[in-house]
């Protein structure tokens, strides 16, 4: 049965006039208020207004969401566990623009008050010892993996998150403030910002889509984060700006799994306020790319500054451009050309490779593999309301 809770929703947006001169009337569309709860098994467009999103909403298989441009929707951690989430089959579209992005918040304004925005689909991925199905970890508990890998779970266009990483109900780790389980090439992500998260600004668990013009700002774990095989071939634009709290750059891993298929990124900037400390005392990760369990990729066109060596009671551990965090990785990924970063360009940052401290292994990118210069430009994104909170530009 369709279960749709709304309150005031069917309320159509009135309009109000008011006249320049003589000649000339100006309307303005009034936003619209209602509640966003529950599971939606029929399509529903919500309309530019200032919602409250309640609970972990659901869009089923066959249904689809629409948000029109400069809506706000607005959920509250004292009511309980909150998120929206995409199940496999269902479609997200969300129409913000440059000037109008479409918000997703929390009412406290504190890191890790939500889920955020969790989408599901059936694209391949390649997991631990080999599975491709793997139960999520995000309180969900629902399988993800498949073999289809044009997957489009909807459009997400100019769409901030803020305040996400909240733990749902029994799952095994804090959610991010964008999660994509298994998606595919026919997702559209465009113009996102996750803004001010407890775990990851993004979070890939396999899949093949891709994603552009993307900005993770003041997030506590990680910028962007990637696991289970997930090869998007598209991907450009990506802007991460760790402030307060927060890990690595990039966390790059593939869950084990010597592979040949890997993701490419171009035009990145990887930037760490000073001051920026670890997410957790004792777990210091403090590098601009890590890679690990066999992690790979192609990233071209860098911009990486401010990744500081980090001293913890009496031990001083080395920051890197680049961290190979064990010999596997070394032998099947660097030795084997299957990590490639290219013009990069690195100021105020102590390292360029590096390994754990202790490690017996010798880190040498065969030719070509790993370049540097003074040219890059790394993330080309243009300003706007979309990247603006309150007063600050996120892209500094």
């Amino acid at each position: 049965m369709k279960k749709i809770v709304l309150s005031l929703f069917f309320i159509s947006a009135f309009f109000t006039s008011c006249t320049i001169n003589d000649n000339e009337t100006v309307t303005s569309v009034q936003p619209v208020t209602g509640e966003i709860t529950g599971t939606y098994t029929a399509d529903q467009t919500f309309s530019f207004g200032n919602y409250t999103l309640r609970g972990i909403v659901k869009i089923a298989a066959g249904t689809t969401l629409t948000f029109d441009a400069g809506s706000t929707i607005t959920c509250n951690k004292a009511t309980g566990d909150n998120a929206l989430v995409v199940l496999n089959g269902g479609k997200l579209i969300i129409n913000g623009n440059s000037s109008q992005p479409v918000i997703f918040t929390e009412l406290s304004g504190v890191p890790g008050s939500w889920g955020g925005i969790i989408m599901y689909g059936d694209a391949p991925i390649h997991g631990a010892g080999g599975l491709t199905s793997i139960l999520s970890e995000d309180g969900n508990s629902l399988y993800y993996g498949g073999t289809n890998p044009a997957h489009n779970g909807g459009s997400l266009n100019y769409v901030r998150v803020e305040y996400a990483g909240a733990k749902l109900a029994d799952g095994q780790k804090e959610n991010n403030g964008f999660t994509f389980y298994s998606c595919g090439s026919g997702t559209i992500l465009d113009h996102l910002v996750s803004y001010k998260g407890a775990d990851d600004g993004y979070e890939f668990f396999g899949g093949t889509v891709s994603m552009t013009n993307a900005i993770s700002y003041g997030n506590y774990d990680d910028a962007f984060d990637w696991q289970d095989g997930w090869q998007g071939q598209n991907n450009s634009n990506w802007y991460g700006y760790q402030v307060t709290k927060g890990n690595y750059g990039m966390e790059i891993e593939s869950s084990g799994q010597n592979n040949n298929y890997w993701p490419k990124v171009t035009n990145i900037t990887l930037k760490r306020a000073t001051g920026c400390t670890p997410e957790v005392v004792g777990d210091v990760q403090v590098d601009a790319f890590q890679f690990k369990k066999e992690g790979n990729g192609d990233f071209s066109n860098i911009i990486i500054d401010g990744y500081k060596n980090y001293t913890e009671g009496s031990i001083t551990y080395p920051a890197n451009v680049v961290k190979i965090q064990d010999a596997t990785t070394n032998n099947n990924q660097v030795n084997g050309s299957k990590i490639k970063l290219t013009n990069v360009t690195y100021t105020n940052t102590d390292n360029q490779i590096g390994a754990p401290l202790n490690a017996t292994f010798t880190i040498s990118f065969p030719s070509g593999q790993f370049t540097t210069g003074t040219s890059a430009t790394g993330a080309m994104l243009t300003t706007g309301a979309w990247a603006t909170v309150g007063s600050v530009n996120l892209i500094q």
